[in-house]
């Protein structure tokens, strides 16, 4: 038993009269009395030892106590809401999932080929959730996760996808001539780069010297990493480099790549089709290797059901290309 926990009434009663502004309003929106809604909120004011509300004559106001408490009774009352009601859908519908999941890695590369899952197992609702940080299951609802890792999450099982192995710099074509000769027109910077890749690995062009000029984007969550990659290369990394713009999403700082705002450090794997059609260039050879991995897992408190060992063998077979390579 909750013991700190207030009537879930008490809240309700408290949050309808702080955003109404009035006990009658709050009493004919919850389909109560008057009288019961005030005796409600006088209760949980008196459990609390807190004033939340000011009484004149006949309005209503809030202290500054009241305002913080009814933001955050509102939001939990707002997501057991949503919890109810995703239960009752996932009930009507049949089996369901929930995956938490980096946002990049979703709209790249997982919800393209989802369509495939839906497809082979139609009785099952796949819903997605984005996570960027590790989490405990236990405090959260969901039936599984794919992450970015060296190992499985303590208290998990599951297997991993596939390494990432490396991350590269990527530009438009047009920067990086730009960057050597400023001044020169699109079409000339476009021409140049062309026959700067003629017989070069494909999406390969440029030297060190190339980057001097360019402006360097960041991810917010790997802010070490243009660092990392210029001390691989033997080369200075410098105040210049470390003061370029921050992003919090690899789809932000790629959509950013290819409006020309600069270079950026990204998984190879997430600019392969890029690098192919010669819609990016890598200005530089050099590579950042990585440790890391994406996993899927999910929690061994519990036997993992039907729904969550169809989806962890569906993506085995996705992710299969991507760990040969």
């Amino acid at each position: 038993m909750r013991h700190g926990i207030p009537n879930l009434g008490a809240l309700q009663a408290f949050e309808a009269t702080a955003r109404l502004g009035s006990f009658s309003r709050a009493a004919e929106e919850l389909s109560l009395t008057h009288s019961a809604v005030y005796r409600q909120v006088t209760g949980l004011e008196e459990r609390l030892g807190v004033q939340l509300l000011t009484r004149v004559r006949r309005r209503v106001g809030l202290t500054p106590a009241g305002i913080e408490y009814a933001a955050r009774v509102r939001h939990h009352l707002e997501q057991l809401e949503k919890d109810t009601f995703g239960l009752i859908s996932r009930s009507a519908l049949g089996r369901s999932l929930h995956i938490a999941v980096l946002p990049t890695l979703a709209t790249t590369w997982l919800v393209p080929k989802l369509a495939d899952f839906q497809q082979a197992h139609p009785d099952i609702t796949v819903s997605l959730s984005v996570r960027t940080l590790p989490f405990q299951f236990a405090d959260h609802p969901f039936d599984a996760a794919i992450y970015h890792a060296t190992q499985l999450w303590s208290q998990t099982a599951g297997i991993k996808l596939f390494d990432e192995r490396e991350m590269v710099p990527v530009c438009l074509p047009a920067l990086l001539d730009e960057s050597q000769t400023p001044g020169k027109t699109a079409k000339a910077a476009s021409e140049t780069s062309t026959a700067a890749m003629h017989g070069a690995a494909p999406g390969h062009t440029g030297t060190g010297a190339a980057l001097d000029h360019m402006l360097h984007l960041h991810m917010s969550s790997r802010p070490d990493a243009w660092r990392r990659w210029y001390q691989t290369q033997g080369l200075d990394y410098t105040p210049a480099i470390h003061a370029g713009p921050r992003y919090e999403l690899f789809s932000m700082t790629l959509a950013a790549v290819r409006a020309g705002m600069g270079i950026a450090l990204c998984p190879r794997f997430l600019v392969a089709d890029d690098l192919a059609s010669g819609a990016l260039i890598t200005p530089h050879p050099g590579v950042l290797p990585v440790r890391e991995a994406y996993f899927f897992s999910y929690p061994v408190l519990t036997e993992p059901s039907e729904p969550v060992l169809a989806f962890q063998a569906w993506l085995q077979t996705i992710s299969r290309p991507y760990a040969a390579q």
